[in-house]
């Protein structure tokens, strides 16, 4: 199958069991539903609906009973929508993807007043050295003055830090 004409498929599947949950679906167990996504097989033969729920975890349980026992309904509407000639089974699926996002804007949320809070800290603060321990004023002169000195006829030489080399 053409995978742009699955797509096709698929985003009007999404439309039709939308319109269908919204209109004509009266169950007092649906929640406040709304469907994300809608994918399908490519050999069509399987159609799988992702929606997000508005509520409680209660409330989640109860939309899915509800659209469990509409399937039927539903994927005979979808079918007289289509034109198919072989109607695909649907499977409703809870998209994770929002409580994702949540979780992912508390962490970012957790983040900012973690730096807001360093930051405070970091205002008044000096450096326990120099601000910068790797640079030396004669560094940036270009005259770095070495010392000679003689032990038992060995050259040795040492810089300002008194470092020793051979």
């Amino acid at each position: 199958m053409d995978a742009a004409r699955a797509r096709k498929l698929a985003d009007r599947i999404q439309q039709v069991v939308a319109e269908m949950l919204e209109r004509r679906i009266k169950d007092p167990r649906l929640g406040f539903v709304t469907v994300t996504d809608a994918k399908i097989t490519a050999d069509l033969g399987d159609a799988t609906v992702y929606y997000t729920v508005f509520g409680s975890e209660a409330e989640r349980a109860d939309t899915a009973a509800a659209l469990e026992s509409a399937k039927g309904i539903i994927r005979s509407e979808v079918g007289r929508q289509t034109g198919l000639r072989h109607t695909p089974t649907l499977a409703f699926v809870h998209d994770p993807l929002p409580d994702s996002a949540r979780h992912m804007d508390d962490l970012f949320a957790v983040a900012r007043a973690k730096d807001e809070e360093i930051a405070k800290k970091a205002q008044g603060a000096t450096f326990a050295g120099d601000a910068d321990p790797y640079r030396f004023e004669d560094d940036l002169e270009g005259d770095l003055e070495l010392e000679t000195t003689g032990e038992a006829g060995e050259d040795e030489t040492s810089d300002r830090a008194g470092r020793r080399a051979r």
